[in-house]
């Protein structure tokens, strides 16, 4: 039994993308995920996604990425402490993003700093 859904999604995306498939089926959907879902087609990682209310379940058609991850354990960090972090989890500056669930719902590192807000650490993508 799956314990953590968006940590299982990620790692089947990214199997899937290392096996050259175009689509992924999620049998197993939250909230938190669909949320993730789009800010990475806002970031072009995933062209579309297509939820199926009759089976709980997600049809996701991948876009341009190369790693996907959830961070484990989900760390809270402060506005200062953001960009520490993501020179931890991306590679390079201008490269991939980190997404934090903050008390204004799911946003992205970048969208974090300009409204100074904190956070708590949920997955990247590059």
């Amino acid at each position: 039994m799956a314990h953590d859904v968006v940590a299982d999604a990620l790692n089947m995306m990214r199997n899937a993308k290392k096996a050259k498939k175009e689509i992924v089926k999620v049998k197993i959907i939250s909230n938190l995920l669909i949320e993730i879902l789009k800010i990475m087609k806002q970031k072009g990682a995933v062209k579309k996604y297509k939820i199926d209310p009759k089976d709980k379940s997600l049809e996701i058609t991948l876009g341009d990425f190369t790693e996907c991850k959830a961070i484990k354990p989900r760390f809270s960090c402060k506005n200062e402490q953001i960009e520490t972090y993501r020179r931890r989890y991306l590679p390079s500056r201008n490269l991939g993003t980190v997404v934090l669930s903050t008390n204004k719902g799911l946003m992205t590192h970048e969208e974090a700093e300009e409204e100074k807000t904190g956070g708590s650490l949920v997955a990247y993508f590059y």
